[in-house]
Order: C-alpha cells, then sequence, then structure tokens
C-alpha cells in the first residue's frame, strides 16, 4: 500500500461531507432534484472537486505546525479560504456555492493536520477540537483582509449592512490592517447574526455539542441521506437558521424552527407523519424566491459530517 498522506486524507473527508450533505434531499436546500433559480446540484459537485487543493494545502500547513516548522500564526488561514472560493468560481457558474463550509472547513483542516491520528486515520474529535480553538485565535489582520476578498468573490446574498466594519465599505480592509483586528476578532462582531461566525468565536459549539453528536447517532442506524436530513432538522429545531433571519427576519426563522421540531415530534424521515410533514416544509421554504432558504443550517450540517468522516465514518 503507498504511505498514509495525512493532508490528502483530510481534504478527502471534507470533499466527501460536502457531497453527502448537498446530495440529501433537506426541506428548502439545494438536492439533486430541485434547484434555485441559476445554481442547481452540479454547481455544488463542481465546487467540492474544486475545494480539493485549499483543502489540502490547509491541513499540509496543519502537519507542518504539529512538526514546529510552521507557526500556527502563519497558516495563512483568510488566504486559504480565498484561494478556495476563488478556485470554486473558477470551476462553476452557479454563484456563491460554499463560502459557508469553506470558511469552517479551512481551520478544521489546518486543526486536522495538527492532530495526531489512529493506524487507521481515524481522529479523536476532542484534540481536534482544541487544536481548531488555537488556530482560529491564532489568527491576523492579513487572515480578516483575506476573507473580506474571498467575500468580494463569492458574492454571497443575506449581507445586511454590518454597524462596524461592514464587509461592502471599501475602507474596512485598511481598517482591519491598521486597527490590527484579526479574522477571529472581527468574526466576533457577527456572531449574534451568523452562525457561521458564531461557531467560530465558541470552537464550533453548535458543531461539536449539538450537530455532531446526534448525526453519529442516526449514521449507525440509517441511510447517509436518510441520517442528514434528521440532523439538518435537529440543528434547525434548536437553532433558528441566521440565513432566513437575515433575508425573512428573526420572527419567519423561528417559525421554520418550529416547524423543524414538530418534523422531528412526528417522528421525522422514520415515519409517515414524520415524512408527509417534511414534505410541506420543503414546499413551504421554496416559495417567496427562495429567501426561506435554510443556508446556515446546511453549512452547520456539513460541519457535523465533516467531523464524523474525521472520526472515521464510513458508509
Amino acid at each position: 500500500m503507498p504511505p498514509f498522506d495525512k493532508a490528502k486524507h483530510v481534504s478527502k473527508c471534507l470533499q466527501t461531507a460536502i457531497l453527502f450533505e448537498v446530495t440529501s434531499n433537506k426541506p428548502g436546500n439545494v438536492t439533486p432534484t430541485t434547484g434555485f433559480e441559476g445554481t442547481r446540484i452540479e454547481h455544488f459537485l463542481a465546487s467540492a472537486v474544486a475545494a480539493q487543493a485549499a483543502f489540502e494545502e490547509a491541513a499540509k500547513r496543519g502537519v507542518a505546525v504539529f512538526e514546529g516548522k510552521l507557526e500556527i500564526s502563519q497558516v495563512g488561514v483568510g488566504e486559504l479560504i480565498k484561494t478556495c472560493v476563488a478556485d470554486i468560481a473558477g470551476w462553476q457558474r452557479g454563484g456563491n456555492t460554499l463560502l459557508g463550509p469553506v470558511m469552517l472547513f479551512v481551520p478544521l483542516a489546518s486543526a486536522a493536520g495538527m492532530t495526531s491520528h489512529n493506524e487507521k486515520g481515524e481522529f479523536d474529535v476532542q484534540k481536534l477540537r482544541a487544536n481548531l480553538k488555537l488556530t482560529a485565535e491564532s489568527t491576523t489582520s492579513t487572515d480578516a483582509v483575506c476573507l473580506y476578498e474571498a467575500i468580494d468573490i463569492a458574492q454571497p446574498s443575506g449581507l445586511n449592512e454590518a454597524p462596524e466594519l461592514d464587509v461592502k465599505d471599501s475602507a474596512s480592509k485598511q481598517r482591519l490592517l491598521n486597527e490590527k483586528v484579526s479574522l477571529f476578532d472581527v468574526l466576533k462582531l457577527g456572531k449574534g447574526y451568523d452562525d457561521v461566525s458564531y461557531e467560530w468565536v465558541t470552537n464550533f459549539a453548535i458543531t461539536f455539542e449539538l450537530a455532531y453528536p446526534y448525526l453519529w447517532e442516526q449514521l449507525k442506524t440509517q441511510s447517509v441521506g436518510d441520517a442528514v436530513l434528521q440532523g439538518s432538522l435537529k440543528i434547525l429545531s434548536q437553532r433558528p437558521d441566521t440565513f432566513i433571519a437575515r433575508k425573512a427576519g428573526k420572527e419567519k426563522a423561528c417559525q421554520v424552527s418550529a416547524d423543524a421540531q414538530e418534523i422531528l415530534r412526528l417522528g421525522g424521515t422514520d415515519t409517515p407523519d414524520g415524512k408527509a410533514a417534511i414534505a410541506a416544509l420543503d414546499q413551504k421554504l421554496r416559495q417567496k424566491g427562495n429567501s426561506l432558504n435554510p443556508g446556515t443550517t446546511a453549512d452547520l450540517t456539513a460541519a457535523a459530517l465533516a467531523l464524523c468522516m474525521l472520526r472515521g465514518y464510513r458508509p
């Protein structure tokens, strides 16, 4: 057998997580059979392939940190996020597909590179989480500027005006450098209205404490598609989707969470009533130009899947 390549292994885990997430029939998201105007399943599949190089490089740099060859502040998380987003934009024409997962996966890949594993390539997720905290807290103002440039490339929808250091304000990037605002610090500003930012500054609390443990148990007894669907509903039931909240308001986001709670009460994918309620929610979320797309929930589901893959799950 060829020697174990840790960076390639980590990248495969993360890419597989993206593929499993996007090919499940989650209500309101892009699925294999239903897309949005201008954005379809093939755009996400191409994006997952295009992300490989940046994920692998992030893991390589994590390995270099582990071996004492690179300072953790020199990993260049922001640069890698920007590179990954640019690579994705070059391989598909469906607009922003993976900005959220990339923001979560690049530091995760670096942390995995820093973390030891067993002979099967399986990682201890709690040790990985400790390295993830170090990675996030060691970012720099240059990383922050690169994130803003990545957002410029991705052009995500649902960006409302921020009260401070607004990404749409051309002066913000220079302020980040002048005031030495790190990527970690700038994401603190968004933690109250964006759960990807919340994950960064809470050491991925939703992913590690809610989403991943639940999904891991689901994968023991369900198909990948059903487990991912159930996992996304679990997240949505406890965390009103911040993408919906920004586009349609907090009240609407809370209503959607209540719908997810009811689906789980009915048994979700395990019962006819649960399946009927899932179909009804899917129809509801696809009204009004997809403004009720639970996009942040999808990002968090992908992160949970990434942990399952890194821990050793295989279908």
